[in-house]
């Protein structure tokens, strides 16, 4: 007899349920077996919680690689230990959320994306403004997430304009790319009708000024990015 007939034969009352236990040879007692259905519960929530913690915005396929259900995780919702972020991803409630909160929610979404143009001139403190959209860099032919946890404003690029000067920062235990403040001003100018070409200048401005690049790092990315053109005058008016 298995263990969880036995436990329906216990939970369900049956009459003479102990008898027919005992008359298999099998001695049990109820509260022993209550405590390791408990103990697996218990075990089942530490694990989800550590890939929670460990990963800090976790996807679906993360507790489905520890063991845990997805029904599991709609459990630990209901007892407001896991929040819902977006489709598939999922973080704890009393997780601390750093201003780049958002970065790492959309780097988790779109993992082959990386963050760009304003939100990268923001996280590298090169703008005062605060985009109301994580702006992403991603393949002509890759996909866009539909309902993403976080307003996308999704620039598409190909070559090295999308995978040169990329550096990977940690945010909440999520990598997340962004572009370096070299490349990003490039970009700036590049996309200049989406950004504004006053963000670009200013960008430009700010990056030499605070020495976050040189004028070589900007014209290697000019050129990559073929506004040498467009951005001469004004490097010129800022050296």
């Amino acid at each position: 007899m298995s263990a969880i007939l036995v436990v329906e034969l216990f939970s369900s009352g049956c009459r003479g349920s102990r008898g027919v236990i005992q008359s298999l040879g099998i001695y049990v007692l109820l509260p022993s077996i209550r405590n390791m259905a408990g103990t697996a519960q218990g075990t089942l929530k530490d694990r989800a919680i550590t890939v929670a913690r460990e990963r800090g915005i976790a996807r679906a396929r993360d507790f489905d690689a520890a063991g845990i259900p997805r029904a599991y995780l709609r459990r630990l919702q209901d007892e407001g230990l896991l929040v819902r972020m977006g489709r598939g991803l999922y973080q704890l409630a009393d997780a601390e959320w750093s201003e780049s909160h958002s970065l790492a929610e959309a780097a988790r979404a779109v993992p082959h994306g990386v963050i760009c143009l304003l939100s990268a001139l923001r996280f590298h403190e090169l703008t005062t403004q605060l985009p109301h959209q994580v702006w992403m860099l991603i393949g002509h032919k890759k996909w866009a997430p539909k309902n993403p946890p976080v307003s996308l404003r999704i620039i598409r690029a190909t070559g090295d304009a999308l995978t040169a000067g990329v550096e990977r920062h940690t945010i909440e235990q999520v990598e997340v790319p962004i572009t370096n403040p070299a490349k990003t001003v490039a970009d700036c100018f590049k996309y200049r009708s989406q950004v504004g070409l006053d963000v670009a200048i200013e960008a430009l401005r700010d990056c030499l000024r605070s020495r976050r690049a040189t004028v070589d790092d900007i014209w290697h990315f000019a050129a990559i990015d073929r506004v040498q053109n467009v951005m001469r005058p004004y490097i010129e008016a800022t050296v």
